[in-house]
């Protein structure tokens, strides 16, 4: 089991240089943590994260304490393709709650709850706040995109889907989110090991045990698991608000991962039963 996959993090860690191999071979001023690489980009540690979690900025090797690191050739590499200063803040900027996201779009706070509920958009993020109520976050940059391709659905009455939707009290929001975040973390690993423990993530525990039976691949699968994502609560009552969020909730949907966990760990399962084959043969299985 100690070769299914590496670990994957979704930290942006802090500022420093890794040391060991790295300052050996003469690269350690080649790599620096999150927030050094932060202000090099022109962005808040916020902004940062938020760039790592769409991908726009890929971390580097990682100390041996696990720390997230970046390579100074991909710093240069985003600000040679983000364009314009200002221009990467402008694509991780967001806006907390319905009433900011309203006067983005320029509707009113509850037309855009109904356009978010329903699912026309989408969160990035979300906040707990002193209530413990959700404040979903939303990419500003997005929100605009959506106006300017969609300006039928900014006025008017609400179409039929829609009218069932809310009739029915449905709210696509979690959904929506869950189904971001994970392509977002899948696009990030080619792992199988890894990418099962992504899926396996969202299923509730009692539907985990039924897709995986087998405690010592529960353990890995733990192990590989993604740690919440950034902005996720500390403080307990909040904590256990938001970690709901993380678990799939409609059947349909959790039906949906239990399937792609199936086959991700199909694949992982082959994988390792070649690389032990591989060991026997002197022979390299696939990778």
């Amino acid at each position: 089991m100690k070769q299914m996959g590496t670990a994957l993090r979704d930290d942006v860690g802090d500022v420093g240089y890794v040391d060991g191999g790295a300052a050996a071979d003469g690269a350690a001023d080649l790599l620096m943590g999150g927030v050094q690489a932060a202000g090099e980009l022109g962005l808040s540690r916020s902004e940062f994260a938020r760039a790592v979690q769409l991908g726009i900025v890929r971390a580097g090797p990682r100390t041996l304490a696990g720390a997230a690191r970046y390579a100074r050739a991909e710093l240069d590499r985003v600000r040679s393709e983000s364009g314009p200063p200002g221009a990467l803040r402008e694509r991780v900027g967001t806006v907390a709650g319905a009433e900011a996201a309203a006067e983005v779009v320029g509707v009113g706070p509850s037309r855009f709850t109904r356009l978010a509920r329903c699912g026309h958009v989408t969160p990035v993020g979300y906040r707990i706040n002193r209530y413990r109520a959700v404040v979903w976050l939303y990419l500003t940059a997005e929100l605009r995109s959506f106006a300017a391709r969609d300006p039928g659905m900014l006025r008017g009455t609400a179409p039929p889907a829609d009218r069932e939707l809310m009739a029915a009290k449905a709210d696509l929001r979690p959904r929506k989110w869950r189904g971001r975040h994970v392509g977002l973390l899948l696009r990030r690993t080619a792992d199988p090991w890894e990418r099962a423990a992504v899926l396996a993530s969202v299923l509730p525990e009692d539907e985990l045990l039924e897709a995986v039976p087998d405690p010592a691949e529960r353990i890995v699968l733990a192990a590989l698991g993604p740690p919440p994502p950034y902005g996720h609560p500390q403080a307990p009552a909040a904590a256990a608000v938001a970690t709901e969020l993380l678990k799939a909730g409609p059947p349909d949907e959790i039906h949906w991962y239990r399937t792609s966990l199936d086959f991700a760990l199909a694949g992982a399962r082959g994988q390792s039963k070649a690389r032990g084959q591989s060991k026997s043969t002197g022979e390299r299985g696939p990778t």
